[in-house]
């Protein structure tokens, strides 16, 4: 049976795809409009996406079009997809923020230098496609999206994203979208109706077809438009007639291959060869092909075969009939064979052009061990590392082990492929292979190393007992072996797990592991920060404040000291620069440094592009902005922690999303949230969390004059006594129990305190010291206690402190019947919380100054609840002197999605330029430099 005209098959599949058409000639009318449209294509094999592809493609004047396609044997190639859908456009580069261009030309292999965070190549498409299409409407369509390399279908799903304003249209067809694609619009392409399939079953058949046989035919395939097509061919016109040669019990997809296999049988032996090299070549490159074919000795007359089958054509570039073609001719080939094209196209492939694809070859070429080969997939992996590409550097890694004939270096190479799918998240992958490492004869060394991955992959995976326990085993059994990674397990066990965690399966728990650190072999002279900071934690948790504060200061200092362009600082500064330094700070009750610490951190994160470092760095930095009474400000780095996830697919960290409800006296929605917290803790032991989330509590409750369940909630933290939280829970503590009037409760928490500020007399310790005194006195004594707290607090960053000591003070004044004074101390509370937003305090001074005779009018509306959370986002940006690029850039939008949102914040507001934003846009209270 001859082979179908493709253009001929393409107008009958397209006759049964009306409604399919509709959408998508909708879709190309509104990006030649001007807006941007984002469709998902999903179908099983064979229902004629690629026909729907075409279409559009074709129909798309006035558009320019790029086009890019997933082929399964470039899977593990970092960035091909991308960088095949791109190559048309890198002409517009120049255009790009430098940081988004050296980015993508590091990821494509066309410039040097070190990887770049995949999310930065992500803001660098979207530019680029904007750039694009600031000259003409773009058009993006790409087929097998199944088949991309995972670096480029993950950067391609945060582009679908975050496209806004601007003219792109970006198209993608599937089997089954991925997570990556989750929540995109969709168009379901699914069978033919019976009508139509009949139609275009009957545009291929060369006889006469039994009726009850053909529609055999149409119900068995479900209008799948390529069975129908394909599964009649090689097939007699007895068989046809009789229905003697459809096997219904294969699967329809196994049916169509098997259609293909048959085809490809039938091919003399050297055609058969070609179709197979053409399949192991994934790009097409018509040349490479027929280069490896000469080594194969395979002549020019090989191909019109192949053409008159309708399997492949050879021309410029090589184009398959269909992606099943190319598995039928691999899947069916035998190894020998299979060797053998490999070995040609290894050979045939420029080592100094293309290096990764022939060490890919070469090693699809070996079936036994070869340690050259190995060497060379070793090679490629630190290639693809660079460019970003963990993913492929991992596959890399995986082959090289597998290849690799000495069992200690076999080993080492599949812990090294193990880190790499860690360090892409890919983290049940890692396991997997710790458990090949595990069948393997493993040193001491690796053995350690191998219980320390695992720890750091339960650190990921937020389990916190196992990790303590696995990073707590690594570390005592590092040792003798390796003293500084020791102590870097050590560290590890000590913070990132243990303080995280709630019942630990440790004897001794936190404790013990602190014990042991303290008796772990020295670190170097002069010491490194992990190594300063270990001692200080160390001791802290054996010993007590008082002894550890000489120790904590310096590891304090230390870490502001540091350089972040040393290589120290490289390997630690999410340790050292970002959350551990920043509960330093908090025991040391320094509001000044920990602000510093939390701005540095989440700076150097977004400058990284590090966005899982950055979401943590913005929450510590929303907590610190949300105790100096800047809501708003801490609002828009929550927001930003939300789009980081939406971007990344991680889930949002959101910890202070409760906090700000807390502090904003929304009860149903801080309740909720509270909730929610205290069941993610108790599911995955997390003692740290659970704190927070009755922090929260403790708040909420204050605000709203409920001073029993603020004072129980507050209990539980302080018993607790975690790093850190003491400047958070001793304020709220000491409030609750004096207004419940357990004065046993009030002392012990001044006794705490106390126990920190004859060592550390810190404007902030002192002042909340002053105000707990004050609760426990009367008379004279009390009122000097309140003045000293308002006084040293004035001096602090902490202004939420300051507007309570304020209220304090006057409902103490009202209690003593000098409601002048009081309405004074009451007023200023009264404004300094109103204008934060810290609804239910404010709520609580306007009721006591209610009470003292005087009325204060409730906060009317601001501006901004006009704007949308973006445009506000923008808005504020903008005011703060960012450039459109640098928004951008911060929100994961292009610039001209920038430029849409700040023109109608201009309208909403009444203004006509960025200039009037500080006066149009309400101030930040306590606002501080981020």
């Amino acid at each position: 049976m001859a082979a179908p005209h493709p253009r001929r098959t393409r107008a009958t599949q397209l006759r049964g795809r009306r409604a399919e058409l509709r959408v998508l000639d909708d879709l190309v009318a509104a990006v030649r409009a001007g807006e941007s449209r984002v469709l998902v294509v999903r179908g099983e094999p064979g229902m004629g996406k690629t026909a729907l592809l075409d279409h559009l493609a074709e129909q798309a004047s006035g558009c320019r079009v790029v086009r890019a396609a997933g082929v399964q044997s470039e899977m593990e190639l970092a960035f091909a997809g991308l960088h095949q859908l791109c190559a048309p456009m890198l002409d517009h580069l120049e255009a790009i923020p430098v940081p988004q261009r050296d980015a993508v030309r590091i990821a494509f292999g066309i410039g040097a230098g070190p990887a770049p965070d995949r999310f930065l190549i992500g803001l660098a498409v979207l530019s680029l496609l904007s750039e694009v299409a600031a000259e003409q409407p773009l058009l993006c369509v790409v087929d097998d999206e199944q088949w991309l390399d995972r670096a480029s279908a993950l950067t391609l799903g945060f582009v679908a994203r975050r496209l806004a304003a601007d003219s792109v249209g970006l198209v993608l067809a599937t089997r089954v979208p991925g997570e990556e694609l989750s929540g995109l619009p969709e168009l379901a392409v699914e069978g033919l109706t019976l009508g139509d399939a009949r139609t275009l079953l009957d545009s291929v058949l060369t006889g006469p077809l039994d009726a009850r046989v053909r529609e055999q035919m149409v119900a068995e395939t479900h209008g799948n438009p390529l069975a129908l097509l394909e599964l009649p061919r090689g097939l007699t016109p007895a068989e046809l007639a009789g229905g003697f040669g459809l096997p219904g019990t294969v699967p329809l997809l196994g049916r169509i291959e098997e259609s293909f296999r048959r085809r490809i049988e039938d091919l003399p032996k050297q055609s058969r060869l070609l179709v197979l090299a053409a399949a192991a070549e994934p790009t097409g490159d018509s040349s490479l092909v027929w280069r490896a074919a000469g080594r194969l000795g395979i002549g020019d007359q090989a191909a019109a075969p192949t053409a008159e089958a309708g399997l492949v054509e050879f021309g410029a570039q090589v184009r398959f009939r269909h992606p099943l073609v190319r598995s039928a001719a691999y899947r069916s080939a035998s190894a020998h064979d299979l060797q053998e094209v490999h070995r040609a196209l290894a050979e045939a492939t420029d080592p100094a052009a293309d290096p990764d694809r022939r060490a890919w070859h070469r090693a699809q070429a070996t079936a036994v061990p070869d340690e050259d080969v190995a060497a060379e997939l070793e090679r490629s992996a630190g290639r693809a590392q660079a460019r970003g590409g963990l993913a492929a550097a991992a596959a890399f890694l995986e082959r090289a082990a597998i290849l690799t004939p000495d069992p200690v270096r076999r080993a080492q190479r599949l812990l090294a492929a193990a880190r790499a799918k860690r360090d892409a998240g890919a983290l049940d992958a890692a396991l997997g292979l710790l458990v090949a490492v595990e069948a393997g004869p493993l040193g001491p060394l690796q053995a350690a190393e191998l219980e320390h991955m695992r720890g750091q992959i339960a650190l990921d995976q937020r389990r916190g007992s196992d990790a303590a326990r696995l990073l707590f085993a690594a570390a005592r059994r590092l040792e003798p072996l390796d003293a500084a990674l020791a102590r870097e397990a050590y560290l590890e066990a000590l913070w990132e797990a243990a303080m995280w965690a709630g019942d630990l399966d440790i004897p001794g728990g936190v404790r013990a592991v602190a014990e042991a650190a303290r008796a772990a072999p020295p670190g170097p002279d002069p010491p490194r920060v992990v190594d300063v900071l270990l001692d200080a934690f160390a001791l802290r948790l054996t010993q007590g404040h008082a002894a550890a504060a000489p120790a904590l200061t310096r590891a304090l200092e230390l870490v502001l000291a540091l350089d972040f362009g040393t290589g120290e600082t490289g390997r630690w500064l999410w340790l050292a620069g970002g959350r551990v330094s920043q509960i330093i700070a908090l025991e040391l009750w320094d509001a000044e440094s920990w602000h510093a610490l939390a701005t540095r951190q989440a700076e150097f994160a977004r400058g990284a592009g590090a966005l899982v470092h950055l979401q943590f760095a913005l929450n510590y930095l929303a907590r610190a902005h949300l105790l100096a009474g800047d809501l708003a400000t801490a609002a828009v780095m929550i927001e930003e922690d939300r789009l980081i996830a939406e971007a990344t697919g991680n889930p949002a960290v959101a910890h202070n999303a409760m906090m700000l409800a807390a502090w904003r006296g929304r009860e149903r929605e801080a309740s909720e949230l509270i909730e929610a917290s205290v069941q993610d803790a108790a599911a995955r032991g997390l003692g740290r969390l659970a704190s927070f989330a009755a922090y929260a509590s403790t708040v909420l409750n204050n605000g709203l004059g409920r001073p029993g369940a603020a004072c129980d909630a507050a209990r539980q933290a302080f018993e607790r006594d975690q790093l850190g939280y003491g400047p958070l829970v001793i304020p709220e503590l000491a409030e609750a129990a004096a207004r419940t009037g357990d004065v046993a409760l009030v002392r012990a928490a001044l006794e705490w305190l106390s126990e920190r500020t004859r060592v550390l007399p810190t404007q902030w310790a002192q002042g909340i010291e002053a105000r707990i005194r004050a609760l426990l006195g009367d008379g004279e004594a009390a009122e000097s206690c309140y003045r000293e707290s308002i006084e040293r607090l004035g001096q602090t960053q902490v202004r939420v402190e300051l507007a309570r000591a304020h209220l304090l003070y006057g409902e103490w004044l009202r209690r003593e019947r000098r409601r002048g004074e009081a309405r004074e101390q009451l007023r200023t509370a009264y404004e300094m919380l109103d204008t934060m937003g810290i609804g239910a305090f404010a709520e609580r001074a306007r009721r006591e100054l209610l009470a003292t005779g005087e009325t204060a009018r409730k906060r009317t509306e601001e501006t901004t609840v006009e704007l949308t959370a973006q445009e506000a986002q923008v808005a504020r940006l903008a005011r703060d002197g960012l450039s459109n690029p640098q928004i951008g850039a911060r929100l994961f939008i292009s610039t001209r999605t920038v430029q849409y949102h700040l023109g109608k914040v201009f309208t909403k507001l009444g203004i006509t330029s960025r200039g009037q934003l500080g006066q149009a846009l309400p101030a930040d209270p306590g606002a501080t430099a981020r």
